[in-house]
């Protein structure tokens, strides 16, 4: 399955290169596993959204490094894909930008035509072919609808897509320049936050090795999984939803208490399960 970071500093200007490059399950290695395609997003000084991204596996993606040393911001959404709807092609990679906020998905849901009935002008807005623009498109619409309010519009885009469409995982990171939206829904897919400080040093393990390295700034990150094998990573709920803000604080709640109405399960490793 696709992996996700989200990383925001709050106010700081940080570059992601420990996330992205260093950490004992960075994007780099992750992408050995998900080789369909690699980008990161982040926002310049004026708080416009930039994209990186190639339809190539961020290992052998020497742009994707550069980026990964070069780029500051507030926030990041980084993301390496392993394609379940749409070819192998710029469009089709993650992550996405709309309304001047950046997108990334891990998971799936079918019969697309039904959501672009939905969409109605916001079909306009989606240049590829992955169902995972169009949840990007929806979650725009109802942001709109409700008055600029992001997390009121990723839930009641996972909301329709749950009661109307077969789904798998509509694992979501949402960003702003300074602050993050996650949503994890339902359970087949791991997403996890870590409420960082900042500190000089951290020390940091493996299943090879352990290592010791400087610490990045304070941060709280969001990801598939606990890149850092430090403590203090959570599991998010089913159906929670998280809102970093521009002070580090975090909100959190249980946006979608129901299931699927037609769930399709995949083979995946539990995602309870550390592996």
């Amino acid at each position: 399955m696709c992996r996700l970071l989200g990383l925001t500093a709050g106010a700081a200007r940080i570059t992601a290169t420990f996330w992205l490059l260093d950490a004992p399950d960075s994007l780099v290695a992750e992408s050995h596993r998900n080789t369909d395609g690699s980008g990161i997003g982040f926002f310049d000084e004026a708080g416009a959204p930039v994209l990186d991204k190639q339809p190539e596996p961020a290992f052998a993606d020497k742009e994707f490094t550069h980026e990964a040393k070069r780029a500051h911001s507030q926030t990041f959404i980084a993301h390496v894909r392993w394609a379940t709807a749409g070819g192998r092609t710029v469009q089709n990679t993650h992550p996405f930008a709309m309304a001047g906020r950046i997108m990334a998905h891990n998971g799936g849901f079918g019969e697309t035509g039904r959501l672009d009935e939905q969409l109605g002008e916001y079909r306009g807005l989606v240049h590829g072919d992955t169902d995972s623009e169009r949840y990007f498109a929806l979650i725009t619409q109802q942001t709109d609808v409700h008055g600029g309010d992001v997390g009121a519009g990723i839930t009641a885009a996972a909301q329709w897509i749950a009661a109307n469409l077969p789904v798998t995982a509509l694992n979501a990171i949402v960003a702003t320049p300074g602050e993050l939206w996650a949503l994890r829904y339902p359970d087949q897919h791991a997403l996890h936050i870590l409420q960082r400080p900042a500190a000089t040093q951290l020390h940091l393990r493996s299943s090879m090795s352990k290592v010791h390295v400087p610490a990045p700034e304070a941060a709280v990150v969001i990801a598939s999984e606990e890149m850092d094998g430090e403590d203090g990573w959570r599991m998010l709920a089913p159906g929670e939803l998280v809102h970093v803000r521009a002070d580090l604080t975090v909100q959190s709640r249980i946006a979608i208490a129901d299931k699927p109405a037609r769930p399709v399960t995949i083979n995946v490793p539990n995602p309870n399960i550390d592996t």
